[in-house]
């Protein structure tokens, strides 16, 4: 395990020399501890927090006062990972200034060390120079953008089209030159995201981009299978834990009910005198 802290710096220089890039998303304290002792690279506060711990049906209602409360917790666990935090819908869409501002809370009061946005049309543009101007890291996200979840109708497989990928790598040239450190592509077809990180100097973080991104990132819920719900076809279940944890409260509840729980040596006897 690697202990030096990784910085935005280092992943350029992973991608320099073909070093894959690992992200997980985290959102709570043992959560950040875990990934630490794994020696993952990055740990994004996602606003996923809305639909994997909130129970939202997507990641629309989430405020950046809810961010702020799961980054401060990430922050307390962190030793070495780079933290990414998400910035919420319609906290930096309307103006720079705004985004400024709460992209600034992320970083000051909650301990994040860059903030990731979403989208590459000319508004992102302007939000990635002026967070830059003050400082502030940026990590660009482009594809299925869940926050655009609403115009695109569903949680589709952007990309497929020739005008859509040509859209999608202007985009990512658009935000390299504005200056973020490093790009999540979410949903495109494989060969897009191969054109792309070969194009970029930046790297790239696939989830549902194939095999040849910089890195991946994947929901650790969806990773060691605590989501209730089906997973998308992209995810890969490294443990089946929801089984295991509902299990264990069932056999727990059925030894309160059966008088087993707790046995004598759960017990604390008197100190004899």
């Amino acid at each position: 395990m690697v202990s030096k802290q990784t910085t935005t710096t280092t992943l350029c220089e992973m991608k320099q020399k073909d070093a894959k890039i690992t992200m997980l998303t985290a959102y709570d304290f043992p959560a950040a501890r875990l990934l630490n002792e794994a020696g993952v690279d990055v740990i994004l506060i996602g606003d996923s927090v809305g639909m994997v711990k909130l129970g939202y049906e997507s990641t629309l209602p989430v405020t950046v006062e809810e961010m702020l409360h799961h980054v401060k917790a990430v922050k307390r666990g962190n030793t070495r990972a780079l933290l990414v935090a998400d910035m919420p819908y319609l906290s930096y869409e309307l103006d720079c200034a705004q985004a400024a501002r709460n992209a600034g809370r992320l970083v000051k009061e909650g301990g994040a060390h860059a903030v990731k946005i979403e989208g590459g049309g000319l508004d992102a543009v302007a939000v990635v120079k002026e967070l830059l101007r003050i400082h502030i890291p940026v990590m660009g996200h482009l594809g299925l953008t869940p926050q655009s979840i609403n115009r695109l109708g569903g949680y589709k497989v952007q990309g497929r089209a020739a005008r859509d990928a040509e859209r999608i790598i202007a985009q990512a040239q658009a935000l390299e030159n504005a200056g973020v450190f490093a790009l999540v592509l979410e949903c495109i077809p494989s060969d897009l995201a191969r054109k792309i990180t070969s194009t970029l100097s930046i790297p790239t973080i696939g989830i549902g981009a194939g095999p040849h991104c910089d890195g991946q990132v994947l929901v650790l819920d969806d990773a060691l299978g605590l989501t209730e719900s089906g997973t998308p076809k992209f995810v890969k279940h490294y443990a089946n834990l929801r089984s295991a944890a509902l299990a264990a409260t069932s056999a727990y509840c059925h030894d309160v009910r059966k008088g087993l729980f707790p046995a004598a040596e759960h017990e604390f006897k008197d100190t004899p005198r």
